[in-house]
């Protein structure tokens, strides 16, 4: 009979997740929360321990060197917030735990890789986090697409304006013009009329 604690374990429990072992590069989709946001972050580096594999708390512990400072993150496998796991590169160790790899840098920290068959180690279907991805990236979608409609809207509302800013302004020289040649024409000058004199005077 199945205890209430397992009955518990079991429903935070993915079905399946990625094998992942030390000395694997991965490439773990983890779900951020940004306020009432949320996207996806890849974290992509090497796998310097595993622990508790058969368990709902496996955790793999990450280690990537960013601007030249190392940095580690731990990933729960079986945490909602974690979408995917990518294996990229397997390379041949002998420990678990690579604490050694923190000291070393550029030819030292080089592994040799072994030869594995990525597409069946990367083809683990979870419905539920594919669901929740695709879900995000719809969101994403129309969160898109509203801001290149409201773009839209502005641009055709800043052309408006702008082609009724060049009427007024044509307009406003057409009448300039108008006044000048106004100005400019001669005025109408009557021929002077000599007083005709009276014969006899």
């Amino acid at each position: 009979m199945q205890s209430v604690i397992d009955k518990i374990n079991d429903r935070y429990t993915k079905k399946a997740v990625v094998d992942v072992r030390s000395g694997d590069t991965v490439r773990v989709h983890q779900k951020i929360r940004e306020g009432n946001k949320e996207r996806i972050q890849i974290f992509q580096g090497l796998v310097i321990r595993t622990g508790k594999k058969n368990s709902h708390v496996s955790r793999i512990t990450v280690r990537r060197i960013s601007s030249g400072v190392g940095v580690e993150k731990s990933f729960l496998l079986h945490s909602p917030l974690v979408v995917q796991v990518e294996v990229t590169k397997r390379s041949r160790v002998r420990r678990n735990y690579l604490s050694y790899m923190r000291e070393r840098t550029g030819k030292s920290a080089r592994m040799s890789g072994v030869e594995f068959d990525r597409e069946a180690v990367n083809a683990i279907h979870d419905e539920a986090a594919e669901a929740e991805e695709a879900k995000l990236k719809e969101e994403k979608a129309k969160e898109a697409a509203v801001k290149a409609e409201a773009k839209a809207a502005d641009e055709a509302e800043l052309e408006a304006k702008a082609a009724a800013v060049q009427a007024r302004h044509e307009q406003t020289s057409s009448d300039t013009d108008q006044s000048e040649k106004t100005d400019d024409k001669p005025a109408d000058i009557k021929p002077e009329t000599k007083p005709t004199e009276e014969p006899g005077k």
